[in-house]
């Protein structure tokens, strides 16, 4: 279990929650409550995201997720590992990796099967998948060497059409990785989808959304909470349903195997991430668009390793949070887990003012297709004022960099982590140092001992 951030007023409550023990738990309930007549699906960001993970490159999940119980997946972050790699652990899985937006470059070919069809008692449920579209546009490109990706928005009525008139199915389900505003469009926009299974933006919705005769769901992040959707089917369609979110907390009975794979899976690595190596006296997390504290904590690091005028970083929404007290080893991985190089560049100020207008149309811009990415590029020694409202290009309406206002023709001397911190496009003399994000940070909070990430306000939205 870790620790999962909520809401109390103005106030942030952490609370132990998650674990693929308990999950697996609720799933194998279902099977046993409802004879079987379960499917069990994943949207991805599941292969990655921890120190053991991410050193196996996936392939430490692979015996876990085949004893879960679930029937078809779809992926994001999983791609981190390179195409090749993650094709190798699909391969391994007892279950398929939909995409019906992943193509090969050489040919055009399909990655990923688009769909599969799924017997349930009396019933045949066909199962489309879409994978992340923003994994060849805003991520390194080692994710999508040799392959591309589309919105999916083009192919799927037709892939809609084949299920319901050649396969006959009773029921078309949709996992998406596209995130929430980009799913709501697509459902206004195609009909057909019986039930859309949400997933990139980390939305907690407590209650389906229905558009367009399509519920579309999404529980969180982290692992932190599950779905529950029990649907009574009748004439090729929904003719009810009930809908659960569901904590995964502490008082859920683990399942013995699942926690005995854990176990062994997380033992070699124990002791190093248990390694306490610092405090902190603010709560870090990720949970908020415009600036995070988890952020703020790297961003401090990598400024004091390089003794640059600014640093910036993605706006990515994955890490478990951390409350104050104790941080471990484990917690500095979660925080940064492909652990990339401390890189600088030389920014002029025309250049920064582009690359944060781009930012600010990819993370805000009113067609939801064209919402690529996490939440606002994060960045310290700089204030920036914002009017979202605006259109693209028109939103900046002022930088400060350490107190002054910025000049176009200025050098500025810039620290970032990996190309979504600061893309290839912009600046001259990148360099990448010697060291890396977790051993910055590492550095940061040993020195510091006890450490403040407070949010101050380097975003103004006017």
């Amino acid at each position: 279990m870790h620790q999962e951030l909520f809401w109390d007023g103005l106030q942030v409550r952490h609370q132990l929650a998650g674990g693929y023990s308990r999950i697996a738990r609720l799933i194998e309930d279902a099977y046993h409550d409802n004879h079987g007549r379960v499917l069990a699906l994943d949207c991805g960001d599941t292969i990655h995201g921890t120190y053991p993970v991410v050193k196996s490159k996936g392939m430490l999940m692979v015996p876990i997720l085949n004893e879960m119980g679930f029937q078809a997946m779809t992926g994001h972050w999983e791609f981190a590992y390179g195409p090749s790699q993650f094709e190798k652990i699909t391969r391994k899985l007892n279950y398929p990796m939909l995409a019906i937006n992943c193509y090969h470059e050489k040919n055009d070919s399909l990655v990923f099967p688009p769909y599969t069809i799924q017997e349930v008692s009396d019933l045949k449920i066909g199962i489309i998948g879409i994978a992340a579209n923003i994994v060849d546009k805003v991520m390194p490109p080692h994710f999508s060497q040799g392959i591309y990706f589309t919105l999916g928005r083009r192919e799927i009525p037709e892939y809609i059409r084949k299920l319901r008139e050649e396969e006959r199915v009773d029921l078309v389900v949709v996992i998406s990785h596209l995130g929430f505003p980009q799913e709501f469009k697509l459902a206004q926009e195609v009909d057909g989808m019986d039930v859309l299974l949400s997933a990139h933006t980390h939305n907690r919705l407590y209650h389906p959304v229905n558009v367009n005769e399509t519920i579309i769901i999404q529980s969180g992040c982290h692992g932190s909470f599950l779905g529950r959707l029990d649907i009574e089917v009748k004439d090729r369609g929904v003719k009810s349903y009930q809908h659960k979110f569901i904590n995964i907390s502490q008082d859920i009975k683990p399942l013995s195997e699942i926690e005995e794979l854990i176990k062994n899976a997380m033992e070699p690595h124990r002791e190093m991430l248990r390694e306490v190596v610092g405090e902190t006296q603010t709560s870090l997390n990720r949970n908020t668009i415009l600036e995070s504290s988890m952020d703020n904590f790297l961003l401090k690091s990598i400024l004091k390793e390089s003794g640059s005028q600014v640093a910036f970083s993605n706006g990515w929404r994955y890490g478990a949070p951390i409350p104050p007290g104790p941080i471990t080893m484990e917690d500095l991985w979660n925080i940064i887990p492909v652990n990339p190089p401390v890189s600088t560049v030389e920014l002029n100020g025309r250049d920064i003012w582009k690359m944060l207008e781009v930012n600010a149309e990819l993370t805000f811009s009113r067609d939801p297709y064209l919402q690529m990415g996490g939440y606002l590029k994060r960045f310290m020694g700089l204030n920036l004022y914002l009017k979202l409202e605006n259109p693209p290009g028109e939103r900046v309406q002022q930088i400060f960099i350490q107190g002054k206002p910025i000049n176009p023709d200025t050098i500025y001397q810039a620290a970032f982590v990996t190309s979504q911190g600061v893309p290839k496009s912009y600046g001259q003399n990148r360099i990448e140092t010697d060291i890396k994000a977790v051993d910055a940070l590492k550095k940061y909070i040993s020195s510091e001992k006890k450490i403040s990430a407070k949010l101050t306000g380097t975003v103004t939205v006017i």
